[in-house]
């Protein structure tokens, strides 16, 4: 992608409204938090504890709405204790620019590396930075540094005390994430209905077993009904797609086929009837008709073989769906669907949360790694943009590195993307607020009731678009400087000029110290290639012997292809959106490589949907090929970083003499081999190259999108022609 087109779509991405489903009475209790401490401060202090107060409490609520599967009340306390930290040592180093400026680069570069722990982390501990900067314009003593430290963590504590006594939907976002997986299973299923090789996305499942992860005190108030139906969700995926498959399934066409459409159609309905009972805690209704098509006769059903295995099999799996979700809103405890469901996801504690923290910032810290460069790029950015403001004629030079700070993210497009919202949001907010401020004149309790109306505006549309509640946060600071007496002709012309400063700087310093995400497609690929050969080898261990232990290893290895998919997905679609030239992969390689490992991807669940249990009859011919498959794959893994040819010799060698086998004891799981073995010849032709053709590749790949770019110019310009 050239730089005039990613441009174009950061522009795009940064003005665009995102279809979110909005919290109003989430953002009127955060707003209520914020009114509850500005007014008292206002009647007992002063505009500058008032805004002292604002911050804290303003920030902690916007921390609350970042997306965690911890209480909020602890987000909004956590964020509170940092911005009152950060205050105070702020304060200490203000007033001695030598002592201040390396104070704010380790302060900087220590909220960038955050990231390592998390998106969460990383955007709360940029909100400390910004209270550092803001720190220097406050207090005129240490004990008023106190005072002030004081007042903002109890923005935070009030923030607390709110969710603690007004709940609103709580365990709100582990439901949602719990009933997402499940609806998207249930349009997995219906797009199988006319499309039998559907892909998947297993990235609502991922979240949901997220979601399910609690400590020890967690577990004891979570509601009973999201126990059991994510690992249902697991089990059913696989079995619809075995139902749909021609292959291993239902015939491509006649009445078998037409009775696999009608199971497929009743199973979405009922899993969509469960995610609405579980979002919702009410009664799980389905249709007499999709009742009617789960009911499987002994005589007279059509399906046979496998496909017949896998209707029976996606019937059982179901009513206990719908078991589950009518205990849940009855307040009875469903009974654990297995062992392996009666076992708790633990999810550390904030204080045992210290050394994971530790080691994952430890893994970040290295040149190459996206996070660290980051955090090098906010300690830059931080203190050279404090640095310029302080030059020039204008007061409140900190609003330029606050916005840099808050703009900037590992990535490129979000950076520039968020830059771009807000500048855009800065602009329509201070027009919109100094219009107020210069028709209702100087009036310090008029100023913070609109701050506050504003605040709750902002927290509204947060998910709605950037640029969007950045527009009512930006009236937000403009109604609170004018409660402390700041005249609207000196802030509001300081703070555009300062926000497109800070903006600059922040899409600045990822051209001059980038992380591109372009050259580590190899790598992702690789270790998503290599993660599949042991998922897949796991799958026909659990064939050739059935035990409890080789399921285990099934479960492990299919959770880390699942992360190594991600993990490719992420640093594919970034790639995308980078203006840099091809490096390693080519995009249409890349994309034919993705394609190549989702169809192996799909055999492996295919086979998975009709593991044996443990004590069913072995199949030692999938012992051999699992050895072949994930010797070859792990090859085939260092062959893409050193960019040699795949070679799949033991797998074609290990095929054959299970074809040639007298007895086929097993035909879906044989025909999955062979499926495999076709993905798996399509990802050698999508990668393997020689040097000549590498070189021509690139030189076709940028041809490409020169004339794609030619022909967007030529559709824009034509309406303009017709004018």
């Amino acid at each position: 992608m050239t730089w005039l087109r990613a441009l174009r779509e950061v522009v795009r991405s940064g003005l665009t409204i995102e279809e979110a489903r909005l919290e109003p009475l989430l953002a009127l209790r955060t707003a209520v938090g914020v009114a509850i401490v500005i007014g008292p401060a206002l009647w007992l202090a002063s505009p500058a504890y008032a805004a002292s107060a604002a911050l804290g409490a303003y920030s902690a609520g916007a921390a609350t709405f970042q997306r965690t599967w911890r209480p909020r009340k602890v987000i909004a306390l956590g964020a509170g204790a940092g911005l009152a930290l950060s205050t105070f040592v702020g304060y200490l180093a203000a007033g001695r620019l030598a002592m201040f400026l390396p104070l704010l680069a380790v302060w900087a570069f220590a909220a960038g590396m955050a990231w390592a722990v998390g998106s969460t982390a990383g955007i709360v501990a940029a909100t400390t930075v910004g209270s550092m900067l803001v720190t220097v314009t406050l207090p005129t003593s240490v004990g008023r540094a106190l005072e002030h430290a004081g007042i903002i963590a109890l923005g935070g504590v009030a923030q607390a005390l709110l969710i603690l006594l007004f709940p609103i939907r709580r365990w709100g976002a582990h439901r949602d994430a719990l009933a997402d997986a499940l609806a998207a299973v249930a349009d997995y299923a219906r797009r199988l209905r006319h499309d039998p090789t559907a892909p998947f996305d297993p990235e609502p499942l991922m979240t949901a077993r997220d979601a399910a992860a609690v400590t020890p005190s967690q577990a004891r108030t979570r509601p009973s009904v999201l126990h059991g139906p994510r690992g249902l969700a697991e089990r059913i995926r696989p079995v619809v797609a075995a139902l749909a498959d021609p292959d291993v399934g239902a015939p491509a066409e006649g009445p078998g086929r037409d009775r696999a459409r009608e199971l497929l159609d009743a199973a979405a309905e009922v899993l969509d009837a469960a995610a609405r009972s579980i979002r919702r805690g009410t009664p799980a209704e389905v249709s007499p008709g999709s009742t009617d098509a789960l009911c499987v006769d002994e005589e007279h059903e059509v399906l046979e073989g496998p496909a017949r295995q896998a209707a029976e099999r996606l019937v059982e799996l179901l009513g206990e769906a719908l078991e589950i979700a009518r205990c849940g809103t009855r307040g009875r405890t469903p009974t654990p669907l297995n062992p392996a469901d009666a076992q708790l996801l633990v999810r550390p504690t904030m204080f045992r949360l210290v050394p994971v923290v530790a080691r994952a910032v430890r893994r970040e810290l290295r040149r190459d790694s996206p996070v660290f460069r980051h955090a090098v790029r906010l300690a830059a950015v931080a203190t050279l943009g404090y640095l310029i403001a302080a030059r020039l004629p204008v007061g409140h030079g900190y609003w330029a590195p606050i916005t840099s700070v808050m703009v900037m993210r590992p990535d490129f497009h979000q950076t520039y993307a968020r830059a771009v919202a807000r500048f855009a949001g800065t602009l329509a907010g201070v027009a919109l607020a100094t219009g107020m401020v210069r028709a209702l004149g100087p009036d310090a309790h008029v100023f913070g009731l609109l701050a506050v109306v504003s605040a709750g505006l902002s927290y509204t549309l947060n998910r709605t678009g950037y640029a969007y509640s950045q527009c009512f946060t930006a009236a937000y600071v403009v109604f609170l400087l004018g409660m402390g007496g700041q005249a609207w002709e000196q802030t509001v012309p300081e703070r555009v000029v300062l926000t497109l400063l800070g903006g600059a700087l922040a899409m600045l310093a990822y051209v001059v110290f980038p992380a591109w995400e372009t050259p580590r497609l190899p790598d992702r690929l690789a270790d998503w290639l290599a993660a599949d050969g042991r998922y897949a080898a796991a799958v026909l261990r659990s064939y050739a012997e059935p035990t409890r232990e080789h399921h285990a290893d099934l479960r492990k290895a299919l959770l880390a292809s699942r992360e190594a998919r991600a993990a490719w997905q992420e640093t594919y679609d970034r790639a995308r959106q980078e203006p840099v030239r091809p490096r390693g992969l080519t995009s249409r390689e890349a994309e034919e490589a993705q394609e190549a490992l989702k169809g192996f991807d799909r055999a492996a669940m295919l086979m998975e949907s009709h593991v044996p249990r443990a004590d069913s009859r072995p199949v030692p011919e999938a012992e051999r090929f699992a050895e072949a498959l994930e010797a070859d794959t792990a090859q085939a893994a260092v062959d893409v970083l050193e960019h040699r040819n795949m070679d799949w010799g033991r797998v074609e060698e290990a095929l054959h003499a299970w074809q040639d086998a007298p007895v086929d004891r097993s035909p879906v799981v044989r025909r999955g081999a062979e499926l495999q073995k076709r993905a798996l010849e399509d990802l050698a032709t999508a990668v393997s190259r020689t040097a000549l053709e590498r070189d021509m590749g690139s030189a076709r790949e940028q041809q490409r999108t020169r004339t794609a770019l030619a022909a967007e110019d030529d559709e824009s310009a034509q309406p303009h022609r017709g004018g």
